[in-house]
């Protein structure tokens, strides 16, 4: 079958339209809190927004890989549009990335297995991996935020690639991302975690 007929290649294109969204929902949502004085949890979303970005480029290379460059791709899909204070925004957030961790990028993944698409499907469950990892922390983010303790680390440190998401615990951090090969001066983001173990 051509792979432009594929569940698999609407999935890449929703996808790569999903995480674009993504980031620039969070990097709206950085400037808020940069403008509440919250320059620690603007830096900590913007990474994430980078991270939502580089997932973008992911699909988009696989969708060139397999299909070539396409005219108008439709595509139906449905991407969240809301907006509220930054306490509102951190539970978005914390809710939309439970959604492609836990709904969508597993199913995807499905789909482009049975397809025959094992390298895609691959694809599919790391970025799955990282959206959990920014489920965890966007909720640690608003639950802080709710309660007042955001600048607390009372908890375990978490290493976090800022171009791809890659994330692991640890004393140091790696050389070398596994997931993307950025060096490790790309590891950007600590946060505490209490009974989530990565």
């Amino acid at each position: 079958m051509e792979f432009t007929k594929t569940q698999t290649f609407h999935n890449l294109a929703r996808g790569f339209a999903g995480e674009c969204q993504a980031g620039m929902r969070y990097q709206l949502t950085a400037k808020v809190a940069m403008k509440q004085g919250y320059e620690v949890l603007a830096d900590t979303i913007r990474t994430i927004a980078k991270n939502e970005t580089n997932h973008a480029k992911v699909f988009f290379e696989e969708l060139l890989k397999n299909a070539g460059s396409c005219e108008d791709v439709h595509i139906d899909a449905h991407y969240p549009f809301h907006a509220g204070t930054l306490e509102e925004n951190l539970r978005f957030a914390m809710e939309d990335e439970t959604s492609e961790a836990e709904e969508v990028y597993p199913t995807f993944a499905r789909i482009a297995r049975e397809e025959g698409f094992a390298q895609i499907a691959l694809k599919f469950e790391q970025v799955a991996k990282v959206e959990s990892h920014h489920r965890i922390i966007f909720s640690y983010l608003f639950e802080a935020f709710k309660d007042g303790s955001l600048y607390s680390a009372d908890r375990p440190m978490l290493w976090i690639c800022s171009e791809c998401g890659y994330m692991h615990t640890s004393k140091e951090a790696w050389n070398i991302c596994p997931l993307c090969g950025a060096s490790q001066g790309e590891v950007q983001v600590h946060l505490p975690f209490a009974k989530e173990k990565l």
